[in-house]
């Protein structure tokens, strides 16, 4: 028997969640309500991410509908439904009662409302939208209402840490680690499994123990050594992991998780300036979540001191490295100077776009205030020698409609996992104080 074919009615957060989504749903039906057509339309001047889905959702509709009428539906491909866009439709009574105030939700209510009433259930009808409160308002009027699952990752309780503990390692290995320099074929340790790329591992016998890291290329498992990066000791084996991964070539694309004060820009910002040499620039960026740019020019003064705010703690994390050193050392004068020549650059993300990212250390702090889409958009365009490295805690999410399953950082762990040029490590022991650590845990 067939599979009774739905028609799924797309929220705008959608839409700028990822411009694509209306390929995500097999042969189902699509409806965009017009209002959403008229959000879209406040969202295209911009220069954040946010701004650029809007404007490309658009051409993309564009692009399908070209000079036909929209009334009878316009084919999205081969295997795929319809595409609608049903225009606003009289509040009923149902409606009215519950929502009289006739804003962009409670007009998209109405076109589900009216979907629903003329399918007569022939064709079931389902609100898509990342509002969990329009989801709510929808169920409460007994229609069906979901997120936006195409790009969730479905189980993050088993999102790999980038590392873990072996007991029982024989002895001999353990000791012939701290001799060869070059590394142990993995064959000789007899794992149980199939180590991940760049994947970590703290190795322990009854007597020793050591921290390691398994090469893709030569099929190595290879000792990890406690270096500084720039004035910054690593405290336990998660930062000796990360200041490893941050200061290989070979790996291109690092994401760093775990919660507030763990370490994740501190280390990425020291491996940086540790290799400073190699790179041409060293960009630390984060988005500004709280405040759209719409609602940047309410702020008092001018654009530095707008976006100050937002910045600061990426500023903090570059103080407590310049801390480590005098003022009148070398180590200090140069950061001085990489900031006064651009060599160093704290920026918002939005204002990275249209920038070369060739040959640059790129560190994209707060990124599980990103969707997926925006973490593609932004590796995409990393250039030739360009290293780039996502930092963020999945679990403190300032975006209304991310959440743990579906924010970008979680998302690029996920899908990039096993990849020879990716490497991730979540970091689980707060560094910052004990006072710090108590706090994340208990409150």
């Amino acid at each position: 028997m067939a599979k009774l074919k739905k028609v799924f009615v797309i929220d705008t957060n959608v839409l700028l969640h990822d411009y694509k989504c209306i390929y995500a749903f097999q042969n189902n039906d699509i409806v965009i309500p017009i209002v959403v057509l008229e959000e879209l339309d406040h969202f295209k001047k911009g220069s954040d991410l946010i701004n650029m889905h809007a404007r490309e959702f658009t051409r993309e509709l564009d692009k399908l509908t070209g000079d036909k009428i929209l009334e009878d539906g316009i084919p999205l491909g081969k295997g795929l439904g319809k595409l609608f866009i049903e225009t606003g439709k009289a509040f009923s009574e149902k409606v009215l009662q519950s929502f009289p105030e006739k804003t962009p939700d409670h007009r998209i209510l109405s076109i589900v409302d009216y979907l629903n009433i003329t399918k007569n259930a022939q064709q079931p009808v389902i609100l898509i939208t990342k509002d969990i409160n329009l989801r709510m308002k929808a169920k409460s009027l007994g229609y069906l209402a979901q997120d936006y699952e195409s790009d969730k990752v479905r189980n993050i309780d088993e999102l790999h840490k980038g590392f873990q503990t072996i007991e029982d390692v024989d002895p001999v290995l353990i000791n012939k680690m701290y001799e060869d320099y070059h590394g142990i074929p993995v064959d000789d340790f007899d794992f149980k499994f199939e180590p991940f790329a760049h994947e970590y591992f703290i190795l322990k016998s009854p007597k020793s123990s050591a921290l390691a890291h398994y090469d893709p290329n030569e099929k190595m498992i290879n000792r990890v050594e406690k270096l500084p990066a720039y004035g910054i000791e690593p405290r336990n084996a998660e930062q000796t992991f990360a200041i490893d991964a941050l200061i290989r070539p070979e790996v291109q694309l690092i994401a760093l998780t775990g919660k507030a004060g763990t370490g994740k820009t501190l280390l990425a910002l020291a491996a940086a300036l540790f290799q400073r040499k190699r790179y041409h620039q060293i960009f630390l960026a984060r988005p500004i979540v709280p405040l759209a740019n719409r609602d940047l020019g309410f702020l008092p003064g001018d654009v530095k001191e707008k976006i100050g705010p937002y910045m600061q703690p990426l500023f903090d994390n570059l103080s407590v490295i310049k801390n480590k050193f005098k003022p009148q050392s070398s180590e200090f004068m140069k950061i001085e100077e990489m900031q006064k020549t651009e060599k160093l650059v704290i920026t918002p993300l939005a204002y990275i776009r249209g920038r070369s990212l060739s040959n640059i250390f790129f560190i994209v702090d707060e990124a599980q205030n990103l969707t997926p889409h925006e973490v593609k958009t932004i590796i995409t365009r990393a250039g030739e020698g360009t290293k780039m490295i996502f930092t963020g805690d999945i679990q403190q999410i300032d975006s209304p409609y991310l959440d743990a399953k579906s924010n970008g950082l979680t998302y690029l762990t996920d899908k990039m996992k096993g990849q020879d040029i990716f490497a991730h490590v979540n970091l689980v022991k707060g560094e910052r104080s004990y006072l710090a650590e108590l706090a994340s845990n208990l409150l």
